[in-house]
């Protein structure tokens, strides 16, 4: 019988160290199938942006192919190598954009945001290659102060519960280290 395949969850705050150390623990693995479901860069309207995009690019191994995907389900099902997904957060907010959720009630668009984590969880779940997933932890500050931020930090929370209970290890990075879970 094969041996099921490890699955990490990296989460922390912004600028923790959360990607290195998810590049780090996948370099081993190469080549790595490296899911995004960020925007594209566009250096013309967000440089900032698409300075950050280009470091990650740099970091990669030439071996290691990049897909800009939101349907992070069906890349997963489709993976044929392991996996690192950077990261849900932009993941839960690309799918947000695409429903329109940030204007409209929740209760118009929860189904699809059920259905899609639904999809995510069970893709995640039938991986048989070593997959890291990088997220955002929002929970440690304050309760955000508009509507779509405590939406946001909801859902997220959520999101990370799912995968995190899914997970054979949790990896907390906090200023470039890390904390097993």
């Amino acid at each position: 019988m094969r041996t099921p395949a490890t699955k990490t969850l990296v989460t922390g705050g912004v600028r923790s160290g959360k990607s290195r150390h998810a590049e780090e623990r996948c370099a081993a693995l190469s080549p790595v199938l490296y899911l995004t479901p960020g925007y594209p860069a566009d250096p013309a309207t967000d440089p900032e942006w698409a300075a950050r995009v280009q470091a990650h690019q740099r970091r990669r191994p030439a071996a290691w192919t990049t897909v800009e995907t939101v349907d992070l389900a069906s890349a997963l099902a489709s993976a044929d190598r392991p996996v690192l997904i950077d990261c849900l957060g932009t993941w839960l907010t690309r799918s947000i954009d695409g429903w329109d959720g940030w204007e409209r009630p929740a209760e118009t668009w929860r189904p699809l945001f059920d259905e899609a984590l639904t999809a995510l969880t069970d893709a995640w779940s039938g991986l048989e290659h070593p997959a890291v997933a990088v997220t955002n932890e929002v929970g440690w500050g304050v309760v955000p102060a508009t509507p779509s931020g405590r939406l946001f930090a909801d859902l997220l929370g959520t999101v990370n519960q799912a995968i995190g209970r899914l997970s054979d290890e949790v990896v907390l990075c906090v200023a470039g280290r890390t904390l097993l879970l």
